[in-house]
């Protein structure tokens, strides 16, 4: 098994097809798969063999692609390293992961401290001038277009995706060929994904999300990338125009500010596909997508350690507000704290079992055996199930706030708050109390050309919620604190380290 296979594969049935479309350029099948073989022939001159680490510390860029497939090819780990990382962090992962060559950019290069990394043997530099270092495109050039992917056993390691590191340091999801394999199967199965598709692809390739869901995802229908650096409005909608894209995938933050903005001056008519992921989904945002563009945004759930698919909400019974229901092959329950299994309506972790379910963590046998207990991924999620099968997402465990012994679920006072007309977003969280252990707080940003007050909002929750989740204290910001992914960081909103 190797996934770099379904490259090959896509090459061969759609060899002038454009695989690959980044800033006006398009790379056809038959272009992109002969860049990953010279660039897999070069790392092999380098020394780089089955089992060695590769980092990627790249944004959305085409080399990014072209080496994470090289590596798969010749039987190495690709190790994805958030762009956003300052040198420090940058360190510790190189050095936990013992990566024997970096790819980055010229840019970037200024956090890799290269004395400080025993086991790095080569730098490799894709965009701006290489200087000392090795260049990508002299790698290119030279190495030999005929490669043919290695055979994997499907335990082999293909991939390591660090976590965010919300507490403490970051750790890496091992992900094998068989995890990767499945899971981006199952998503384009899901997502129907067909090869005359375009899926647009601006969340980061270093995430799970973009790399897996869309990118391999894609790769394995032999659908076309519309590939973007990031996310930014104009070039994201012209892009849609232009290349007419079918696939929308985005985060939830994404989708509030398209909804706040003006669209209608854009040709969207193309569009016939949108999901979400990676955070939980306003209801009121759903509705309000549905009611603008007449269009279900379908929901996913997972995380990096399952590769990360895990459950859909079907278009033949889609509910909203809901992550729908396991994915094939894959089994969740709401359990309590000892893993047994709660009914209906009930509160719990939910907890996941499959082939999307990780390794573990790389060098790290007590987070791992903490993490997957009887063969069951502990999500950290916590959610119920309604009669038919259906998963809601409640919070995460450690957003639970308790006030004088009742728990607060943030997640569900969000959720009326977003009911405010004068409301574009909203984050909910706990701060310490002497008297009641900890109190609700709200950090809110206002839509454009609105006007509240904290004491609206209060009196809005008093209206709306039992009395001990209302907001003690809710203040007015201009953004709220996000990951790469759109994420809303509630520790920094706490002050948590």
């Amino acid at each position: 098994m190797n996934i770099a296979k379904n490259l090959e594969r896509a090459r061969t049935f759609f060899p002038e097809k454009p695989a690959l479309i980044f800033e006006g350029k398009k790379w056809p099948y038959l272009q992109l798969d002969t860049d990953v073989n010279r660039m897999a022939n070069g790392l092999r001159e380098l020394g780089v063999s089955k089992g060695d680490r590769v980092a990627l510390f790249l944004p959305n860029i085409p080399e990014f692609v072209i080496g994470y497939f090289a590596i798969q090819k010749i039987g190495a780990i690709a190790v994805s390293v958030n762009a956003m990382l300052k040198s420090e962090e940058v360190k510790y992962i190189l050095n936990d992961a013992e990566a024997c060559v970096i790819i980055t950019t010229a840019l970037l290069r200024q956090e890799v401290p290269a004395d400080a990394l025993p086991s790095v043997k080569h730098i490799i530099v894709a965009e701006g001038e290489a200087g000392n270092d090795l260049s990508f495109s002299k790698l290119l050039f030279q190495g030999s277009a005929q490669c043919r992917c290695i055979d994997l056993d499907i335990h082999d390691p293909a991939a390591i995706l660090y976590t965010s590191g919300t507490t403490g340091f970051p750790k890496g999801a091992v992900l094998t060929q068989y995890n990767i394999g499945s899971n981006s199967m199952s998503a384009s199965n899901y997502s129907r994904i067909r090869p005359e598709d375009c899926l647009q692809l601006f969340l980061p390739l270093f995430h799970c999300f973009g790399q897996n869901y869309i990118l391999n995802g894609g790769i394995s229908k032999c659908a076309t990338i519309a590939l973007h650096r990031r996310f930014e409005p104009e070039p994201v909608l012209n892009a849609i125009q232009t290349e007419r894209v079918s696939m929308f995938f985005a985060v939830p933050t994404v989708y509030i500010y398209l909804l706040n903005m003006d669209t209608s001056r854009y040709d969207l008519t193309s569009l016939r596909y949108c999901f979400t992921a990676a955070a939980n989904m306003p209801s009121e945002t759903a509705l309000a997508w549905k009611n603008k563009f007449d269009m279900i945004v379908h929901e996913g759930y997972g995380l990096t350690e399952c590769s990360p698919f895990a459950s859909y909400n079907h278009d033949f019974l889609h509910k909203f507000g809901s992550i729908g229901t396991p994915i094939e092959n894959v089994d969740m329950k709401i359990a309590d704290a000892e893993g047994n299994e709660l009914p209906a309506g009930e509160m719990g972790e939910i907890i996941i079992r499959g082939p999307n379910v990780m390794q573990g963590y790389w060098k790290k046998p007590e987070a791992t055996a903490a993490a997957i207990q009887n063969g069951w991924l502990r999500s950290g999620d916590i959610g119920t199930t309604d009669e038919e099968g259906y998963f809601f997402i409640t919070d995460r465990v450690k957003d639970m706030i308790n006030v004088a012994g009742f728990n607060v679920y943030p997640n569900e006072v969000e959720q009326v708050i977003y009911k405010h007309p004068a409301v574009k977003e909203v984050a909910v969280y706990g701060v310490s109390d002497s008297v009641k252990g900890e109190a609700v707080h709200a950090a809110v940003v206002l839509k454009e050309n609105m006007k509240s007050t904290a004491e609206e909002i209060i009196r809005f929750c008093r209206d709306n919620m039992a009395v001990y989740r209302i907001p003690r204290k809710v203040e007015f910001v201009k953004e709220l604190p996000k990951s790469p992914t759109g994420k809303i960081l509630k520790r920094v909103l706490r002050g948590d380290s």
